[in-house]
């Protein structure tokens, strides 16, 4: 009767069954009302439906669970549904999850956790949630607590190895720009690399200060550091494009040096628009407190930055718009590798192969490019923790190789550079632009 509802909640074959609970409040608002229980099960992969945009869970075996009670909606419920998904033992670095599909979740709805409270067990996980809609287990990939300490003190150290790199780089920029200071194509390039290392050295200064205050901000100023943050990596990213275009115009073009006031241009994007991205953010209300949590839901640190209900922010300003630059610069560097063997074939540029020179080279002109940011695409799922080791340490160890790639490149021999650049640069030229 629906004052005291069903007998019988559950009739699962034996084994891998799961578990419903309703609770009798539902029944009760009843009253003498006749009301159909319906419990619907489906596999998400054959169907195709509940795809969240840029997912990175993945759903317990494909099963979604709907549940309804009559034909009216149900929430708010003082005593909670209760779910129990069995499974076995999950993978190393996996963290379920209960969710429910919310429909106004951005353009095409998505898994939510509002109202759901998660409690896992041995055999299986137990969802607490107060209302009835469509349920599963999202298993998210996540990290222990001695790997995620262990990624923080490496993450820190990386910084300061950054930060003092970063100093030697802009110093010896200076240096060359003053001692060769009469050619103007020398001086454009290391002005374009002393921006470069500039960014760097503020997303860094900037991740150890949020780092080190963020937990015991308060919101306004959380919201202050989180932009500054996001502000940094957005002029690190945006001046790596801007070398890419440099070395295109350079080696392809043949542009770079007869546009005027070119570096000036070039410092306004660079430090322009990504304050334009971040003051349209800002307005909408994007920035905030953010968790770094481990699998056992404990709290590793705490960090201003896009929060979590604005991650289609963080989707497209961070990760949409590096995978655009990554691939223009690797097509850059493409170019740029055959040009360059080219003229070495034609007898152009002249200079020591050796082994070592070459592999340092290349590796400074990748980090120059940003390509080591690329790793950040692989750091999901339940084997990135060596990936994530990767990540850390080579992007602290940029700076290094970018200095490398200057010494080498620029000194002791730079006004041989000096003057190959300049014939690359009127190489098959025929007409020249003349600058005001």
């Amino acid at each position: 009767s629906p004052p005291q509802g069903p007998r019988m909640l559950n009739m699962t074959e034996k084994g891998k069954a799961g578990k419903i609970q309703l609770p009798r409040e539902i029944f009760q608002s009843l009253r003498s009302q006749t009301a159909r229980v319906v419990v619907t099960v489906l596999n998400v992969r054959q169907l195709g439906m509940f795809e969240e945009i840029n997912q990175t869970g993945q759903v317990l075996d494909d099963t979604v669970v709907g549940i309804t009670v009559g034909e009216t909606s149900i929430s708010g419920l003082q005593d909670s549904v209760q779910l129990t998904f069995t499974h076995g033992q999950l993978l190393h670095g996996v963290t379920p999850q209960c969710v429910f599909w919310d429909a106004s979740k951005g353009m095409a709805g998505g898994w939510s956790s509002s109202g759901c409270v998660t409690q896992t067990r041995d055999k299986g996980t137990v969802c607490f949630c107060d209302h009835l809609t469509f349920f599963t287990l999202l298993l998210n990939p996540a990290l222990n607590r001695s790997t995620a300490q262990a990624l923080m003190v490496v993450a820190t150290a990386g910084c300061g190895v950054a930060i003092a790199f970063s100093i030697f780089i802009i110093t010896f920029c200076i240096f060359l720009r003053w001692r060769f200071r009469s050619e103007k194509t020398l001086r454009i390039n290391l002005g374009l690399h002393m921006n470069l290392m500039g960014s760097v050295l503020l997303l860094n200064l900037a991740f150890l200060l949020n780092s080190g205050l963020s937990g015991g901000t308060q919101l306004g100023t959380c919201k202050v550091l989180g932009g500054l943050t996001h502000y940094c990596l957005l002029c690190c990213f945006t001046w790596m494009a801007l070398e890419g275009c440099h070395f295109y115009l350079l080696f392809v073009k043949v542009l770079g040096t007869y546009i005027h006031h070119y570096l000036a241009k070039l410092c306004l994007i660079g430090w322009g628009f990504p304050a334009l991205v971040v003051g349209v953010a800002g307005v909408i209300g994007s920035y905030g407190e953010y968790s770094i949590q481990t699998t056992e839901h404990q709290v590793i640190a705490h960090l201003c930055w896009i929060t979590s209900k604005h991650l289609l922010v963080h989707y497209i300003t961070n990760c949409g718009y590096f995978s655009l630059i990554f691939l223009f610069n690797m097509a850059v560097f493409g170019v740029v590798t055959q040009k360059s063997c080219c003229l070495q074939g034609t007898g152009t540029v002249q200079g020591d192969r050796n082994a070592w020179k070459v592999a340092l080279m290349v590796m400074g002109l990748f980090c120059l490019l940003g390509a080591t940011w690329a790793l950040a695409f692989f750091t999901h799922g339940t084997s990135s923790e060596p990936v994530l080791y990767l990540f850390t340490i080579l992007n602290s160890l940029q700076g290094f190789f970018i200095f490398i790639w200057l010494v080498v490149l620029y000194y002791p021999k730079t006004k041989e550079i000096a003057g190959s650049l300049s014939h690359i640069i009127r190489h098959d030229k025929t007409t020249t632009v003349s600058q005001d």
